[in-house]
């Protein structure tokens, strides 16, 4: 087998692809076996069973080795713009790339450095992590990345303004709470953890006011809160609506100005392994949508066209 067959392999394939489409589904198989050991031995249980449980972890742990050193070896095709060196480089730093080397490499740390074997155990939550490899190429993960991505000024902004309340509204607290409860407002950190937990709606009750001006305060930081916590929650509502009618619609576009253009890739087409901003068009042509597998997929710059994508071209006239 060759190095490009067996990258495409290891991509994320469809489900006309069958060995990539199966390799898709052993992965996700391997994951979940070795999720399922390291909640299953926090339980009494387990006990009895650590010696195949144990087997469990190592058998997928190599699988994860095995596709990690697979993956780095084909990653000349992932960035075909790039010399081998520096493709395994920037495969090698990429946050998926630092996902799977996390995955299995704290497995086989204590061998070298026992003493932290207890801390090199916590970094086997990152295995789960690896699953948001297969749901990356479905549109409902990219919306997230998306919205996130494009909406991150204005989160930033709404977050600001929610610590700056919570400060304020935590010193308010501690002056009024201090004298009547001196063992629970004991500083204004304990008045921003009461903030916090009422702000957001988290409510644990072991700090709360007492005094007449304090309940009357509670009662207005309450109100206030809860449009303030929400403004975070309509900026990525609005996101998503509109993220859905771009991909539905093809960006909005005037019919009457464009005409389009559906091409499909087929084997041997120059843009296939190409991102989409290296994809050189006239001015007045641009790509606006990507169905893969019957699936809308937002064209970003960085997205790679694969054999398969019908794209959906306007042409302004």
């Amino acid at each position: 087998m060759n190095k490009k067959k067996l990258f495409n392999i290891i991509q994320i394939g469809s489900k006309n692809d069958i060995p990539s489409f199966a390799f898709d589904i052993v992965i996700v198989v391997v994951i979940v076996l070795n999720l399922f050991v390291t909640f299953f031995s926090t339980f009494e249980q387990a006990l009895g069973h650590e010696k195949l449980l144990d087997t469990i972890e190592l058998v997928t742990v190599i699988i994860f080795a095995v596709e990690y050193i697979l993956r780095l070896w084909t990653s000349e095709y992932l960035y075909p713009d790039k010399s081998k060196g520096r493709a395994a480089l920037s495969f090698a730093f990429s946050a998926s790339g630092l996902v799977d080397l996390l995955s299995f490499l704290p497995y086989f740390l204590p061998v070298f450095f026992p003493a932290g074997a207890v801390a090199f155990r916590i970094f086997r939550v990152i295995r789960i992590f690896k699953l948001f490899r297969i749901n990356a190429q479905y549109d409902a993960f990219n919306v997230i990345i998306d919205v996130v991505s494009e909406k991150k000024d204005q989160l930033i902004s709404s977050m600001c303004i929610i610590i700056i309340f919570m400060m304020a509204t935590s010193m308010c607290m501690y002056s009024v709470e201090h004298e009547a409860q001196p063992e629970l407002f004991k500083n204004a950190f304990s008045g921003l953890w009461w903030s916090a937990s009422t702000l957001l709606t988290i409510g644990y009750g072991d700090v709360y006011p007492i005094t007449t001006v304090g309940k009357i305060l509670a009662i207005l930081i309450s109100f206030l809160g809860v449009g303030l916590v929400a403004i975070p929650t309509g900026i990525i509502s609005a996101a998503f609506v509109d993220r859905y009618s771009h991909l539905k619609d093809g960006g909005n576009i005037d019919d009457k100005a464009i005409n389009f253009v559906t091409p499909t890739l087929k084997e041997g087409h120059p843009w296939i392994g190409m991102k989409v901003g290296e994809v050189i068009l006239p001015p007045q042509m641009e790509i606006i949508n990507i169905f893969r597998n019957e699936k809308a997929i937002d064209p970003k710059d960085n997205s790679r066209l694969k054999e398969g994508d019908e794209l959906v071209i306007y042409l302004r006239r």
